[in-house]
């Protein structure tokens, strides 16, 4: 199939901004990772994504834009748009070059087991709006069919490991490649195996929200805060004999599954170590339903820049972790350039989920395409 320039779009529930990256790939081979550009939100638009989040909580459909949602998908759109108009102005990428773009959209709302999932953001407007084919709406197809509708980018950090074992970078073993966005979810690619994968619990939400209630400002940046706290184990424990951890992948959660209740009481820098070793825990607690133990763990997402949690992690887990970077991959863009990749998959019909990642019966093409001869 002929290797198509693609550009991937991501907001994620971390909700700090728009990641934008350019993909050439065939939708199987990844040929050539191009630039990358960031559109960060303002606190008046973190502030109306938040104020989305409460009035999406009881959505009947995945249709509705109650309250202040409606407003929230108009900015969204606005600021995927400047996204796509700063890579191609910086990175000096002529439009008709550009096959697809990936689009994500904002989660809002995610309850598989009701067989609803919701993504604000108008792919077809944007498709008007920037002149290109949109892919979007990615997630609908595997939640209807009984998925869990996430994680998505199993199948492009699948595309990655193994271009890495080929180059001799990364051992033929079982590799886990960690996103720890606001929601974390691990990817674990076995040789000649369909990805196994999962959420595995809160990645930066609650600690980013937890610095936003009691510093004013929505990261805990290098970890210092953690760095400087003691970690209650006690509070990880009770956290940890939540039903989720016991069950076995695949599965999914929504950004609000857990509350801050866990650490009530707890000074910053207590607050901050004990949230982050949460993390460590949560995606430590995956390993015994692996039928195979990773040899190493690949970091990417915010988590990836927080040396506090890259320790933690380190220790709980026992083996090797290293963040995406130390591969010349890129820990910010990693999601954005999967979804480049998933939308070429997408116009070639490609499954972008298996049994083994969401749970879904049989592997699973998905996405809506808008725009042009889509």
């Amino acid at each position: 199939m002929p290797v198509q320039l693609a550009l991937g779009l991501m907001s994620g529930t971390s909700m700090d901004g728009v990641d934008a990256a350019a993909l050439e790939t065939d939708g199987a081979r990844i040929v050539r990772r191009g630039p990358a550009t960031f559109r960060p939100y303002s606190e008046a638009e973190r502030t109306l994504l938040r104020a989305a989040l409460v009035d999406a909580a009881d959505l009947p459909d995945r249709t509705a834009r109650p309250g202040r949602l409606g407003e929230a998908e108009r900015m969204i759109g606005e600021a995927h748009a400047e996204a796509v108009e700063t890579l191609l102005g910086t990175a000096g990428i002529a439009r008709d070059r550009v096959s697809v773009v990936g689009f994500h959209g904002q989660t809002v709302l995610h309850r598989p087991e009701r067989r609803l999932t919701v993504q604000i953001g108008d792919g077809a407007a944007l498709a008007r709006r920037i002149g290109l084919r949109v892919v979007h709406d990615f997630r609908a197809a595997d939640v209807a069919a009984g998925g869990q509708g996430a994680p998505l980018v199993p199948v492009y950090h699948r595309a990655l490991v193994e271009a890495a074992i080929d180059a001799g970078t990364l051992p033929e073993a079982s590799v886990a490649v960690l996103n720890l966005g606001g929601v974390g979810n691990v990817t674990v690619v076995l040789q000649g195996r369909d990805p196994l994968a999962c959420d595995t619990g809160p990645g930066n939400a609650l600690l980013d929200d937890f610095m936003l209630a009691r510093t004013g400002e929505a990261v805990d940046l290098d970890g210092r805060a953690a760095a400087e706290g003691r970690v209650q184990e006690d509070r990880i424990a009770r956290f940890l004999a939540h039903p989720f951890f016991e069950e076995k992948p695949p599965k999914s959660l929504d950004r609000n599954a857990f509350s801050l209740a866990a650490i009530d009481g707890l000074s910053v820098a207590d607050g901050a170590a004990t949230l982050t070793a949460m993390t460590a825990g949560s995606v430590a607690a995956v390993v015994p339903h692996l039928s195979e133990r990773p040899a190493i763990w690949i970091v990417c997402g915010g988590g990836a820049r927080n040396p506090t949690m890259l320790r933690m992690l380190a220790e709980r887990l026992g083996v090797p972790v290293r963040t995406a970077d130390a591969f010349g991959w890129s820990a910010d863009a990693m999601e954005a350039e999967a979804f480049a990749y998933l939308a070429v998959r997408a116009l070639r019909g490609l499954p972008l989920s298996f049994p083994t990642t969401t749970g879904v019966p049989r592997p699973m093409p998905g996405g809506v395409i808008s725009g042009l001869d889509g």
